[in-house]
Order: C-alpha cells, then structure tokens, then sequence
C-alpha cells in the first residue's frame, strides 16, 4: 500500500470518529408509553422535560425524530443506553 493511500485511509477512519453531523435518530414503536420515552430521554440525553414531551410527539406523529446530534462516538454512547432502554434508535 502506497504511502498515499495510507494517509487516505486513516483520514477516513477519523472522519468517521470527528464528523459533528451525526444524528441520533428515535423511531415509534408500540412498545413504550409517552412518559418511557419521556423519561429516557430527559435521563440519557439530558433533554428538557418540554424537548423530550416534544421529541415523543414527533416520533409518535412522524414515525421518527432526531433527538440528538454530535460525533459519532458521542451518539454511539447516546444510543447503546436508549437500546438498552427498549427504544428504537440508530444513528444517521
């Protein structure tokens, strides 16, 4: 492997790690009441009572929602507790 592609190689991997623009996505589901939802989100995510009641509309009414945003390893965090929670997530 050339040195060229060496370098294009790990830029990738850490654009992957630095990209700010990753969204943590929340699906509805028939699973989980409002106040669950509300609940996780205000403890995992550290939303306001009012974002999280508002996120949970979105999500219930739109079918998603993007409840967060950041690097990757933040939403990855964000998102491996939601999971354990029982909610739908995924990061776009």
């Amino acid at each position: 492997m050339s040195e060229d592609q060496n370098i294009k190689k790990q830029v990738s991997k850490n654009d992957i790690v630095l990209n700010k623009n990753r969204k943590l996505v929340l699906y509805n589901d028939d699973v989980n009441t409002f106040d669950y939802v509300i609940e996780c989100l205000v403890e995992i995510c550290g939303h306001e009572l009012v974002q999280a009641e508002q996120c949970a509309f979105i999500t219930h009414y739109k079918g998603k929602c993007d409840v967060k945003s950041g690097d990757y390893r933040s939403m990855k965090r964000l998102k491996e507790h939601l999971v354990d929670r029982g909610l739908r997530v995924t990061i776009d």
